[in-house]
């Protein structure tokens, strides 16, 4: 691997985390290469169904079945597979270059499981199809304004997989918040998932003379209100999904009154929450949980359809990095900004857990630690904040951003103004262009812990 075995040139090398290799920075050295070899052209384009198209054009090295191309290229469809979406990716380049990823991305193949997700998501078989230039699709994309609606009496809820919260609205203005502990992954029964989200309606619905509307914030995929991939149900039977959990928020509004309700991503949610409190747009939100959430508003202010599932694109290049249990592949964006990232961190820190906690639970010890002062704990959001500087530099690659907000269990406390300035410090110094149109914000605490729950209020009209 010429170009992608190097770690000399990060300049900000997380303390727990020696060997973290940057996408960006390796692929920065590859495509630099690029200029002084002779280069293919290779074009990807994405379809995810009624009609939608997303198109992303690069360059490999000439040479055949050089493994460096086959790198950049497999990591590049899998982010981009997991920003855009897509169920056919049409390719234009190299025929080795598309079987390599026809034989990664099919049953039995190393990304299996994206190419089985992305099934499940949009209902069609997944396929890599070679083509010609003068064949290849064009893109279309149709945005749609979501969201900011404030008037009557709401319910907004926020569906993670350590906690579910839950607020009260009227006319925009919070009357009523409420957080609660729950374990939906550990769970094979959505039985457990039903009754802890009617729990929290109808707290909240005891705080309101009537409701309205509801809006429903959660991780994971949901096409027309339907349940299409979400952890919070990873471990329910395929049959019972079938029964249970596609419909299961169409069956919750019908017993809160069969009132109009909405159901969205919970990283669209946070970049809704930051484009509604910063009256801005070109909002990228990250959500560090008990996964990474993420969701986009573009700068007309409009969600773009597309799947924002950053915890499965891949963020660095080390090839020891720690394997994700549900996808089986290694060096995504959960591991590192999650609950999960702050464990694996403080492991390799020396701090030992009692097995019995939960990851919450796990978090809290961390945040804990930094409350007294613990340098272990300081070097743990050191750890994370660079992580941060250069993935947002990556994502950078394929959204217009001017505004990052933050939220999530991971970035409340100190840790979470740690983040922010070390991933300042990181885009300053390594990324300067992009240092002068990119801010990255945090709410206050109340709103970084229950700010989606209000901004998913706002998510139906009725």
């Amino acid at each position: 691997m010429k170009y992608f075995d190097f770690n000399s040139k990060v300049r900000f090398i997380p303390p727990y985390d020696k060997t973290f290799r940057p996408i960006l920075l390796s692929n920065h050295v590859y495509t630099e290469s690029l200029k002084q070899n002779e280069a293919e052209a290779v074009i990807i384009a994405l379809e995810r169904g009624k009609g939608l198209i997303s198109r992303h054009e690069t360059k490999v090295f000439s040479k055949k079945y050089d493994k460096d191309n086959e790198i950049y290229i497999e990591r590049l469809l899998k982010t981009l597979l997991w920003i855009k979406g897509g169920f056919r990716v049409h390719v234009c380049g190299p025929k080795y270059i598309v079987d390599f990823l026809k034989n990664a991305y099919c049953i039995g193949g190393s990304r299996e499981f994206d190419a089985l997700f992305m099934q499940r998501i949009y209902g069609e078989p997944f396929e890599v199809r070679y083509q010609q230039l003068k064949d290849m699709p064009k893109q279309v994309e149709n945005p749609k304004q979501i969201g900011r609606n404030l008037d009557g009496y709401r319910i907004g809820f926020d569906a993670g997989g350590s906690d579910r919260k839950v607020s009260a609205v009227v006319d925009g203005q919070t009357v009523y918040s409420e957080e609660v502990v729950w374990h939906p992954k550990a769970s094979e029964d959505p039985q457990y998932q039903y009754d802890g989200i009617m729990d929290s309606m109808k707290n909240a619905a005891a705080k309101l003379p009537r409701v309205d509307a509801i809006g429903i914030s959660a991780a994971g995929v949901y096409i027309d209100n339907e349940v299409k991939a979400a952890s919070l149900f990873m471990k329910v039977p395929d049959d019972l999904f079938e029964s249970k959990v596609k419909h299961i928020f169409f069956d919750i509004a019908k017993q809160m009154g069969d009132v109009p309700f909405e159901v969205a991503n919970d990283g669209d949610v946070t970049a809704l929450a930051g484009a509604m409190s910063l009256n801005e747009t070109g909002v990228l939100g990250i959500a560090m949980g008990t996964s990474e959430a993420g969701g986009y508003v573009d700068t007309k202010g409009y969600i773009t359809g597309w799947l924002n599932e950053l915890a499965f694109a891949p963020v660095d290049y080390n090839p020891d990095a720690m394997k994700d249990e549900w996808s089986g592949d290694i060096g995504c964006g959960v591991k590192y900004f999650s609950q999960d990232g702050v464990i694996k961190l403080a492991k390799n820190a020396g701090v030992v857990f009692d097995e019995d906690l939960s990851p919450a639970e796990k978090l809290k010890v961390v945040q804990k630690m930094m409350i007294e002062g613990s340098e272990i704990a300081k070097n743990i959001y050191i750890s994370i904040g660079y992580y941060l500087g250069y993935t947002l530099a990556y994502y950078a690659q394929f959204y217009d951003i001017k505004h990052v907000l933050l939220l999530g269990r991971v970035t409340s406390g100190q840790g979470g103004d740690i983040i922010v300035e070390k991933a300042i410090d990181v885009i300053r110094e390594e990324f300067p262009r992009l240092n002068k149109r990119i801010k990255i914000s945090m709410p206050d605490e109340k709103a970084r812990r229950v700010g989606q729950s209000v901004a998913a209020a706002s998510l139906p009209r009725f």
